[in-house]
């Protein structure tokens, strides 16, 4: 089924997909141009969507919102949708790219700073002979401004791709495409964050083993610990109250219909 069904998380719309899955829906949007985004979200997001509601309707807005951590899976796989499994930015960029030589889809990668993207395109024209990278875009830390749109816009005319790739952080990444995405020539946009570092080989990503045990935002802070001590330590807490709120809230109200 296309889009993939979502399930409710805390008022966002979580895909019901895994790696497998998520991979064929990215290929089926482009086979049928089905214009829209991507959103890779996880608790992070799901907490900048309480308290705003203009986020929420973004992440509620996208063709799929995947289920970037393992929490999401959980708290999916915990209402019976068992198929469930973590969709993570730079996993699925690497599976698309994986197949996108014999596919015929092109791409184009909007962000990271200065060099980065280039980086990114060489690393990845090396990894996979044949693919095709048509375009690159560094952003100022800024709004566009109308030249710098008509700019974009040109180059992403030229370059023809199929997916842009975008890699911002939360939530401008998602601000940005849901606010672009029809007014540049491409059929979906992608936002992977911080797959572009980790792509290019500027930054490691943390060993399989801490991102399947749910534990990769403790790993992230202890390497990033002065960019990210006050976002890590005031949204997990604030997750796990919620999904007991949650929770609590459901079985009042299965009670009180008996």
């Amino acid at each position: 089924m296309f889009p993939p069904q979502k399930y409710n998380l805390l008022g966002v719309g979580m895909s019901r997909i895994n790696l497998d899955s998520g991979t064929e829906a990215v290929f089926h949007a482009v086979k049928e141009r089905r214009r829209g985004y991507v959103t890779v979200t996880g608790v992070h997001g799901v907490i900048e969507a309480q308290d705003d509601p203009e986020f929420r309707r973004i992440l509620n807005g996208s063709l799929m919102t995947t289920p970037d951590g393992m929490p999401t899976v959980w708290c999916g796989r915990a209402k019976g949708y068992h198929e469930m499994g973590r969709v993570y930015g730079p996993d699925l960029m690497w599976r698309v790219f994986g197949e996108s030589a014999a596919r015929g889809v092109r791409h184009f990668f909007y962000g990271g700073r200065e060099g980065v993207a280039d980086l990114l395109k060489q690393k990845l024209e090396d990894r996979f002979p044949g693919v095709q990278i048509t375009g690159t875009y560094c952003p100022p830390f800024r709004p566009l401004n109308d030249k710098e749109l008509a700019d974009l816009q040109q180059k992403v005319r030229e370059a023809q791709p199929d997916i842009l790739w975008v890699g911002l952080s939360t939530p401008k990444q998602e601000r940005f495409m849901s606010e672009y995405f029809q007014k540049l020539d491409v059929t979906l946009m992608i936002g992977v964050g911080a797959a572009f570092d980790f792509h290019a080989g500027l930054v490691a990503q943390a060993p399989r083993w801490v991102q399947r045990s749910g534990l990769e935002w403790f790993y992230r802070l202890c390497t990033e610990p002065k960019r990210l001590w006050r976002r890590y330590l005031t949204i997990v807490p604030r997750f796990i109250w919620l999904l007991g709120c949650a929770g609590l809230r459901r079985l009042f109200h299965s009670n009180t219909d008996r």
